[in-house]
């Protein structure tokens, strides 16, 4: 009796999957592995309204892939079924899925074989610890020191972990004690299904600042091309308009023209070339001169 109880449960359960599949156009896996409970459920809490999550076993999620008959592009998901996931049922843009989750996670303490979110640098300082084996705990994982005021000091900053590198159970209990927390916990897309598509963890991570940066450059880069083939849009008229104000004053200038707004600068320009002409024109006196010299 209690098996087939089970069993009817789990039927249940294939279909309400079977159900959430259909429903929804975009189907996201994230890889449980170090993330707390507790973080699960606020994530849950925080986007109840856009994003149905919930813990499966893998053979659960196969199963309701083949009962979605009419999905069959589903299958392609299968093969990256692997190891504890939770489910995201979403019609969200997956990158923007991907922006929510990264910017949810938060930073925790290390354990041995946890790898580090980013460089590890233990800064100089007072450690505030006494004086006794945390000294060679601390030079055995690089760290100089020096005993100050009844406390154990730090001499200079120094890295001990580079990003991307895998934390020694020695390094993990020196951080722990310092209070530095080297590694970012939370949940992280490994696979997004988007209507037949499958997108995988790296190309779901967005350059933000490189792109906002690409942008800039191109809009500059597109600025500028408009200026230079007097090509009018909304956004360079206004400039458009000084460059060619500068132009024709430059040219009217340059052919002799009066006008209401050239005129100031065409009397400056003859009497410079006046003053020019007349340094080079010998005066009656310097003539005399060359005349008795002769």
């Amino acid at each position: 009796m209690p098996s087939e109880q089970v069993l009817q449960e789990k039927i249940k359960e294939v279909d309400e999957l079977t159900d959430l599949l259909r429903r929804y156009r975009i189907i996201g896996v994230a890889n449980l592995q170090k993330v707390r409970a507790a973080q699960l459920q606020e994530f849950k809490k925080n986007l109840a309204d856009k994003v149905f999550m919930r813990v499966l076993k893998n053979t659960l999620m196969r199963l309701a892939i083949e009962n979605c008959k009419e999905r069959p592009d589903l299958k392609k998901l299968e093969e990256h079924l692997e190891g504890s996931n939770v489910y995201m049922f979403t019609d969200l843009n997956p990158f923007r899925l991907a922006l929510i989750l990264e910017r949810g996670k938060v930073r925790t303490t290390a354990k041995s074989g946890d790898i580090a979110a980013f460089d590890v640098v233990v800064p100089a300082g007072n450690t505030g610890q006494p004086p006794g084996p945390i000294i060679s705990q601390l030079n055995a994982v690089g760290l100089p020191t020096r005993i100050e005021s009844g406390s154990v000091w730090i001499n200079k900053d120094t890295l001990v972990v580079k990003k991307g590198e895998a934390i020694n159970e020695r390094l993990a209990s020196i951080l722990s004690k310092l209070g530095i927390k080297p590694v970012e916990s939370g949940l992280a897309l490994t696979v997004v299904f988007d209507e037949g598509l499958i997108v995988n963890q790296k190309q779901l991570k967005l350059d933000l600042d490189g792109t906002r940066r690409d942008i800039e450059n191109a809009y500059a880069e597109s600025f500028a091309l408009s200026l230079s083939i007097s090509y009018p849009t909304e956004e360079n008229m206004v400039a458009l308009v000084q460059i060619a104000h500068r132009e024709s004053c430059a040219l009217s200038i340059g052919a002799a023209i009066p006008t209401k707004e050239t005129i100031g600068d065409l009397i400056r320009k003859a009497h410079a070339e006046m003053l020019s002409l007349s340094s080079r024109v010998p005066t009656s006196e310097g003539k005399a001169a060359s005349t008795e010299k002769s």
